[in-house]
């Protein structure tokens, strides 16, 4: 979970605009062969880069950083590279090296052109392209669409590229997708390999800054994922105020995906050591496929589970993702009943129940991936869905017919899962026939707006009556609705559903926001569909995963923008994370959709004469005092909501045009998963670890 570093000041109500009736009546422009236009070269890129990269946030931004060491790591599965290297350097550019064969010098017949130069400013040139008759220069890769690294050199303002390779060491130059040097000889060399070096063109992208533990955590993910490649980060950026000096950074794995679920799982209880399944067979076309399956269950009520597909992350899944969920119910169905922990007249498992607690990650390889965007967050190989619910079934059958003690830990997880999963669909039944008149009565009342537009409305969460008594003063009716909670909200991650839907406040803003709950952990179940009694999945691909007897549909939102507004206090924020945590682990889509914020109010008023100033910092509060200098002033600070006047709440924290907000984002589902596991879960070895660790770093401490 990250919260925005970038304050959204004055985040406004969208208005209708009136209709010209001029624009109606004036002649339409001409259209010909003339108009049509072409665009040459990488220029369609830099036109529209979003259609390539996903976006020109920092999500585009890391992108560019993904597709270039997808290349390093696609030398390594073809066996040439060892060793890579990804570099931030002083100037905010990146730069990958690796220990391949590099890419081609020699000029390209067909084009007339180098390798080098072809690759990097030609849509769809690259080597892993198969041609009928000719073995293809990759075997699996996750870039055949031949557009990573020229889109890189498009979407930067410069670009360096340098290649060891026939005893020389060749350089060559570009910015903005055109060359700005040939290709040459820098000298001798005795190594082979490849560095490309880029700077974000400030001119595409919002945010050119790296985000150094994005790149981190796709290192590390990579190590898992290719055991035996050692890869180094570095960043030689200078330190910011309060950094520690900074180490060259190793990631190296020799467990595989074993130990990844085995660190996915260190804040938590596992319940056996990690399962591990890798298995070959070969498509209807006689092309091999490799899957690898490591799964692991813990004593929690989440499940995670992590897709790749020739070591993409596949984020939102698919058909990999989808074989693995029906083969686990299938199998675990059927040792269930061969064993006699299902009678015959007992219901099966559904597949919620069975990935209970579970960590696992599925793997696949295969000569031609089919991705449903450039952005590769989608499997979309319609023939893996078989291929991984034979080749893991067959793997955990085995498995569990030599291992009948973990076999019947899992089965008493999965029995505990069906018998809450039904206390579960009861008590969400009771949200679903609860009118928000039915809860007029609570302590936590819904103060609600008048529009109907959920894009224009807002509901700020504030923290007991008091506060919700000036909220609600001090509000626009027309679209900011108000919602106090009383006391404490539920500690969602040590309670399985059903605990959590009996929760009067749980269920409450459940109602107010109208989508239903999400439960579940991990891309997967975001194309999770209905299964039946079998197990046998099907992705509907709309984002309306199943959970619990509930299911989630963002569509209903009622409030496009839910503001936490807490007091700035310890409570306040202890409150704030009970929240948070509520929202990533029931409502997580909510929250990656960017519909969730943090209210800032200020901390200090200073009164200086007749004149008034709200200051939110201590930073900001010392300025203040270097401004105002030996001119009298008064300093209060607001420890609570409550103390504020309606109309000094409004104008500093809720009108859109004067108020400030941070917005939510998840920016690593495995880093946030870990995140709210340590701080809110049950074991207190890790959150005391992590407290003593990072004591050194805090600010602005209310003792």
């Amino acid at each position: 979970m990250h919260v925005s570093p970038n304050r959204l000041k004055g985040v406004t109500v969208a208005k209708e605009e009136p209709i010209d009736d001029g624009a109606l009546t004036q002649e339409e422009p001409s259209y010909d062969a003339d108009d049509i236009q072409v665009l040459k070269g990488l220029e369609a890129v830099r036109r529209r880069p979003a259609m390539y990269i996903g976006s020109t946030d920092v999500r585009g931004l890391h992108h560019l950083f993904i597709e270039v060491v997808d290349n390093s790591i696609d030398e390594a599965l073809a066996g040439y590279a060892s060793h890579i290297e990804v570099v931030l350097h002083e100037d905010n550019s990146l730069s990958v090296t690796d220990n391949g064969r590099g890419i081609p010098t020699g000029v390209n017949k067909a084009e007339g052109v180098t390798g080098v130069e072809l690759a990097l400013t030609q849509l769809h040139a690259g080597g892993k392209f198969k041609e009928e008759g000719k073995a293809s220069a990759y075997k699996f890769s996750g870039g055949l669409h031949g557009v990573g690294v020229s889109c890189v050199n498009a979407v930067s303002d410069w670009t360096i590229v340098e290649v060891h390779q026939l005893g020389k060491h060749f350089r060559m130059t570009f910015a903005r997708g055109e060359k700005t040097s040939e290709l040459e000889v820098v000298g001798k060399s005795k190594q082979t390999g490849t560095m490309v070096r880029f700077h974000p063109d400030p001119e595409i992208f919002t945010d050119t800054k790296w985000h150094d533990d994005l790149i981190r955590d796709r290192l590390r993910d990579l190590s898992y994922l290719n055991s035996g490649i050692r890869i180094t980060f570095e960043d030689r950026r200078p330190l910011e105020e309060g950094e520690e000096e900074r180490v060259i950074e190793t990631f190296y794995n020799e467990g595989g995906l074993a130990s990844f679920v085995a660190d996915l799982n260190k804040n938590k209880d596992p319940l056996h050591p990690p399962i591990f399944i890798k298995r070959k067979t070969t498509d209807a076309l006689g092309r091999e496929v490799e899957v690898e399956c490591a799964l692991q269950y813990n004593d929690g009520y989440q499940e995670n589970l992590r897709s790749y597909a020739n070591n993409i992350h596949t984020l939102f899944g698919g058909t990999h993702i989808s074989g693995l969920k029906t083969a686990l119910t299938r199998v675990i169905n059927s040792y269930a009943r061969k064993v006699g922990t299902l009678k015959e007249k007992d219901p099966n498992y559904q597949g919620e129940d069975v990935r209970e607690g579970l960590t696992a990650i599925i793997s696949v390889h295969l000569i031609d991936p089919q991705f449903e965007s450039q952005t590769k967050v989608k499997l979309a190989n319609a023939e893996v869905d078989g291929i991984v619910n034979s080749l893991v079934g067959e793997g955990l059958t085995e498995f569990l017919e030599e291992n009948p003690a973990i076999g019947k830990r899992i089965l008493d997880k999965a029995g505990t899962a069906q018998r809450a999963r039904e206390a579960a669909r009861k008590a969400a039944e009771l949200v679903k026939r609860a009118s928000l008149l039915e809860y007029a009565a609570l302590p936590g009342k819904l103060a609600d707006c008048s529009e109907r537009d959920p894009a224009r409305c807002e509901l700020f969460l504030v923290e007991g009556d008091s506060a919700g008594g000036s909220a609600k003063m001090g509000r626009d009716r027309r679209f900011q609705a108000i919602l106090p909670l009383r006391g404490k909200v539920l500690n969602v991650e040590r309670v399985q559903a059903h605990r959590a839907l009996e929760n009067e406040e749980i269920r409450s803003l459940i109602t107010a926001l109208g989508t239903g709950i999400y439960h579940g952990s991990g891309d997967d179940d975001l194309d999770a569909g209905p299964e039946d009694e079998n197990g046998n999945g099907e992705s509907n691909g709309n984002g309306n995963g199943r959970g619990n007897g509930t299911s989630f549909d963002i569509s209903k939102l009622r409030y496009h923008r839910i503001v936490i507004m807490t007091d700035a206090d310890v409570d306040g924020a202890h409150i704030r994370t009970l929240l948070l945590t509520f929202f990533y682990r029931y409502m997580r889509p909510i929250v990656e959709a960017g519909h969730v914020y943090i209210a800032q109010p200020p901390l200090y008023r200073v009164k200086c004469g007749k004149d008034t100033f709200y200051v939110y910092d201590e930073k900001d509060l010392k300025e203040l005092q270097k401004t105002l200098r030996g001119k009298k002033h008064e300093i209060g600070r607001f420890k609570g909501l409550g103390e504020m006047n309606d109309d000094e709440l409004a104008d500093t924290t809720m009108k859109p045009e004067s108020r400030t907000m941070l917005q939510v984002e998840v920016e690593d589902a495995i880093g946030a998963d870990q995140v709210f596991t340590m701080l809110m879960g049950d074991k207190v070895a890790p959150r005391r670890e992590f407290i003593e660790t990072h004591a050194k770093f805090a600010r602005d401490l209310d003792v």
